[in-house]
């Protein structure tokens, strides 16, 4: 395969990358390395992707349309892995016009891209945010997403639309994933496990939402990156029984599909904090604090239909996956 993975520098794609080279592929790797999170951290991964042959860098903006467009046209991309997009729940409350620019403008470009080359299946990252005000667990791509309740929400369920639109209108084969709480090494720094490593290591208090009572379904790099890799090769194809009558959310008459990976497990913030200090040998300060706008209390992944269609489904337990990223960060930043 020759590869696009957008956002190629950013936690997921620079995993997914490595894996895709080890495997053989070619791939490019798409990052305008822009500031959210260290630009160092993401320098240090493209760093070590460019170590690796068969990869180069296209530093493009996604929601650079000449740009974008001459990308495609010179590379000939057999497969696409959409992972670029303006990240983080709270930050689309204080700066909504970024979510717009790379997580509609920018996905756009993408699929007008697959669409005048031919690509032959585009996968693109969606979020578990997307089921919103739901609350029947364990959450499943059968069920209806038409209540978010942030802007990050809106613009990845807005992705899944776009997506069907363009495997509707030029049978473009599209697969949406929605990922759950996605943590390892390497992992983004203004993400929990992030935070709360870096400031119990300093001594400093960690901010606690929901008073610890959070649910959150974790899910491990490996994991995630194993799921995509089985997907990416799985081109999806027009489920016969699709129904207007009935109409399944997850499938379509179109060659279209809708995955979730999550560990298929929720665990408390507070369970998810005492396996954090047993890791680091050090009890953290608890700052106890309400829920925030936009959060919600609870994610759970049904992933059945990964399980069915894949055969793969994500088991990697909180003790052992925070065991690797205590590891890492000692060993990163010499903690």
């Amino acid at each position: 395969m020759h590869i696009l993975v957008t956002g190629a520098a950013g936690f997921i794609g620079f995993s997914l990358s490595r894996r895709f080279l080890a495997e053989g592929h070619t791939v490019v790797g798409l990052d305008n390395l822009n500031d959210y999170y260290s630009v160092d951290l993401k320098k240090t991964r493209l760093a070590i992707l460019q170590q690796q042959p068969g990869f180069s860098h296209a530093y493009i903006d996604l929601a650079d349309r000449p740009a974008m467009a001459d990308l495609f046209a010179k590379e000939q991309f057999t497969h696409v892995v959409n992972l670029a997009a303006q990240a983080g729940v709270r930050y689309s409350i204080e700066n909504p016009h970024s979510y717009v620019d790379s997580n509609l403008v920018g996905f756009c470009n993408v699929l007008e891209g697959c669409r005048h080359n031919k690509v032959q299946h585009l996968v693109y990252a969606s979020s578990s945010s997307v089921y919103g005000l739901n609350t029947t667990m364990p959450f499943s791509v059968h069920d209806n997403v038409d209540h978010p309740i942030s802007l990050y929400a809106a613009s990845k369920k807005a992705n899944e639309l776009m997506a069907h639109t363009y495997s509707h209108l030029y049978r473009l084969p599209t697969t949406g994933l929605r990922f759950f709480t996605v943590y390892g090494p390497w992992g983004r720094p203004d993400m929990a496990l992030f935070l709360f490593t870096k400031a119990i290591l300093e001594g400093k208090p960690i901010n606690v939402f929901n008073h610890g009572k959070m649910q959150r379904d974790f899910t491990y790099i490996d994991d995630i990156v194993e799921g995509v890799i089985r997907v990416t090769k799985r081109t999806p194809e027009p489920n016969p029984n699709w129904s207007g009558m009935s109409p399944d959310p997850c499938t379509s008459p179109a060659p279209y599909r809708l995955y979730n990976i999550g560990n298929n497990n929720t665990v408390e913030l507070g369970r998810f904090i005492e396996v954090l200090e047993e890791k680091l040998g050090k009890k953290a300060t608890r700052n106890m604090l309400p829920m925030q706008p936009g959060d919600v209390a609870a994610t759970y992944a049904n992933v059945d239909d990964l399980i069915a269609d894949t055969g793969f489904k994500p088991n990697t337990s909180i003790e052992e996956g925070i065991s690797r990223f205590v590891d890492w960060y000692r060993e990163y930043y010499k903690a």
